[in-house]
């Protein structure tokens, strides 16, 4: 629905129902911290951002412009050499038994935790701090000259 859909809004919420049943999928593989994260970076900040963008637009049918035949003709053919490669590059892959993933807690937030601030504290600990940097520079850049007056 996302692609036959003729109103831009409309792909956009159907975009954001495939987000969450992706989510869904996250929590049946037992990883929740992907799941909690997916549905706040994707489904809250990244489709509210499209959504914004699209009412800017204001995109209307009747001021998009046609495309020509031919293009339409080399985009069928863009998607079908994709499609040859996609094929071709899954041809000579098996498939993983179903019991293949012994450790049930792989995907777990304590593991996560754990595995972070083991081995990973040093870098966590500089994104934070470059974190906090840009949003204090964020701040900065987006006060008013009339607020640096009154104080």
């Amino acid at each position: 629905m996302v692609v036959v859909s003729k109103s831009p809004v409309h792909s956009v919420l159907y975009l954001i129902i495939t987000f969450f049943t992706i989510a869904g999928h996250y929590v049946l593989l037992n990883a929740e911290f992907l799941f909690i994260v997916h549905i706040i970076v994707y489904a809250g900040a990244i489709m509210v951002l499209f959504l914004y963008v699209i009412m800017m637009l204001n995109l209307n049918t009747e001021t998009e412009a046609h495309k020509s035949t031919m293009l339409k003709f080399a985009a069928t053919i863009c998607a079908g050499l994709l499609l040859v490669v996609l094929v071709g590059s899954l041809k000579g892959t098996e498939a993983l038994p179903v019991n293949a993933v012994a450790d049930e807690d792989l995907g777990s937030v304590q593991r996560l935790g754990k595995v972070m601030f083991d081995k990973f504290l040093l870098p966590f600990e500089i994104s934070s701090v470059l974190l906090l940097a840009a949003m204090v520079g964020a701040v900065m850049l987006g006060k008013s000259e009339k607020a640096n007056d009154i104080l």
